[in-house]
């Protein structure tokens, strides 16, 4: 009886569809720290990672709910992914990343580029399109006080935080003022001492993607 395989499954997460192992095996071997940046339905969650053959290590993170604290109103939107990011750089000792979007498709002008505009704006170095970045008045919230005007109803929870939403922009310029006083507070990760080898169930995985994807395109 024939022991060759005829079926090889795919792991979890790609059967899932929660990681594309192509662009992971890119950002590992970037050899730099990795932003994760994620969208949820009430907040933005952004981490900075370092690969690690057991597991990624978290060095520093930020989330829009810390906003509250600094009588801004986080959540999902433009200003608060902005400022989200702009508290993940201060916090981070690495001034060098590249950042991981996860299986989102890139969109110019979306809250993951807002964070990554926040990310640089702290210091961070990080590849990427100007054409990508929302414009300023996004950003700092004047285009939702602008809205605000004719649709106040839809902001009640921002006057619940104590925030007024036509004086959204000043609210974020005092928040970004109080961020600029946090200091890094991760440590810096230790490098290396020996060559950093991908799994080759991965690069089994990877080759087998593409094949996947030339066999749809034919």
């Amino acid at each position: 009886m024939s022991k060759d395989k005829t079926y090889e499954p795919k792991f979890k997460r790609r059967r899932q569809g929660k990681t594309n192992y192509a662009k992971r095996l890119a950002l590992v071997k970037s050899k730099k720290t990795i932003v994760v940046v994620r969208k949820t339905t009430s907040q933005i969650i952004a981490h900075a990672i370092k690969y690690n053959p057991v597991g990624d290590e978290t060095i520093a993170m930020a989330t829009s709910k810390e906003l509250n604290k600094l009588s801004f109103y986080g959540t999902n939107n433009t200003p608060s992914a902005y400022l989200t990011g702009y508290l993940l750089g201060k916090r981070m000792n690495e001034k060098e990343a590249i950042l991981d979007i996860g299986r989102r498709s890139p969109s110019h002008g979306s809250v993951v580029f807002a964070c990554l505009k926040g990310l640089i704006d702290a210091g961070i170095k990080i590849p990427h399109s100007k054409e990508a970045i929302p414009s300023d008045d996004r950003i700092n919230g004047s285009v939702l006080a602008e809205y605000a005007k004719t649709n106040k109803d839809k902001f009640a929870s921002y006057e619940k935080a104590g925030v007024k939403i036509e004086e959204l922009p000043i609210a974020f310029e005092k928040a970004k003022a109080e961020i600029d006083k946090v200091k890094p507070t991760a440590k810096k990760a230790k490098k290396e001492t020996k060559k950093v080898e991908v799994k080759e169930e991965i690069k089994k995985d990877v080759v087998k993607e593409k094949k996947e994807e030339a066999s749809d395109n034919e």
